[in-house]
């Protein structure tokens, strides 16, 4: 049986961070690659004084990687948009452009000496004029069942300080680089040959590999990297990129963006059973 034709050449898994500000050396953001069939191995910053990647340094990076010479799918751990209800509330085109745009006009997380916290309590840019509620979820992430809101800050494994901290740098890139394909804001099939950058959810497949003498970051990135290749040779890739059905969740998926790998329609879980308590007499 012949194998599908594989897509891309190297794979890139990125477990981000939200902590401190953008040039801040950061021991939570990771990097693993893999090339052609290579185990996904650790990307270290560039030498200088930073020991751990940077959000500007990541960004400036993967600017310069993505030339299209070689094709590259890369899966970074936040979120790339925001739930429905967000649009209507603050009335903006149901369009990930114009998302992008406006946030980081409110949120500017990418400016110098610039915390998360900075723009939540006011003193820099105006995050009040673009909120949302904690328990909004987007569709993508009610289909995993354990994925927090965007707007779920302070508590522990939280995304909303790595969402709105790295959509800016979303921005950066795109400008930068506007032939890379942004999944699935540019459509759910990647066309051939091009560089993908897409969310991904490393609680999707961390399990699936001995985490062995790597950190709990390093693992999310490592387990990220190594899936996307798996996947890519086995095929499993393509059904990942397959659109959601119905319709209506597609739409609605490009818009709000879609975890990779998500499945649709969300998994039900069986229901825990209630023990009752034995009376004594």
């Amino acid at each position: 049986m012949t194998s599908p034709a594989r897509r891309f050449k190297r794979t890139i898994g990125i477990d981000y961070s939200g902590a401190e500000t953008a040039e801040a050396s950061l021991k939570g953001l990771r990097v693993y690659q893999t090339i052609d069939d290579n185990e996904a191995e650790e990307v270290l910053p560039p030498p200088g004084p930073k020991k751990y990647w940077t959000r500007r340094g990541l960004a400036e990076w993967l600017t310069e990687e993505l030339d299209s010479s070689i094709p590259t799918i890369v899966g970074i751990d936040h979120a790339f948009s925001f739930p429905m209800r967000y649009f209507e509330r603050h009335r903006l085109e149901p369009d990930w452009q114009v998302f992008l745009d406006d946030f980081c006009v409110h949120w500017p997380t990418d400016e110098l000496h610039t915390y998360v916290d900075f723009v939540r309590n006011g003193s820099v840019g105006n995050g009040a004029a673009r909120t949302g509620e904690r328990r909004w979820r987007r569709l993508t992430e009610e289909a995993t069942g354990s994925a927090k809101s965007v707007f779920h800050f302070d508590v522990q494994g939280s995304v909303a300080k790595s969402t709105h901290s790295g959509i800016p740098w979303l921005r950066r890139i795109r400008e930068a680089r506007p032939q890379l394909h942004f999944w699935p804001f540019d459509g759910w099939t990647p066309p051939e040959g091009s560089s993908v950058i897409a969310e991904a959810y490393p609680r999707l497949w961390s399990f699936s590999y001995p985490r062995k003498d790597r950190t709990p970051d390093q693992h999310d990135a490592y387990s990220v990297a190594q899936w996307l290749q798996e996947a890519d040779k086995s095929g499993e890739l393509e059904t990942a990129f397959a659109a959601p059905e119905p319709e209506p969740i597609a739409a609605t998926g490009l818009v709000e963006g879609w975890i990779l790998g998500a499945p649709w329609p969300p998994e039900e879980k069986p229901k825990a059973t209630r023990r009752r308590k034995a009376s004594r007499d």
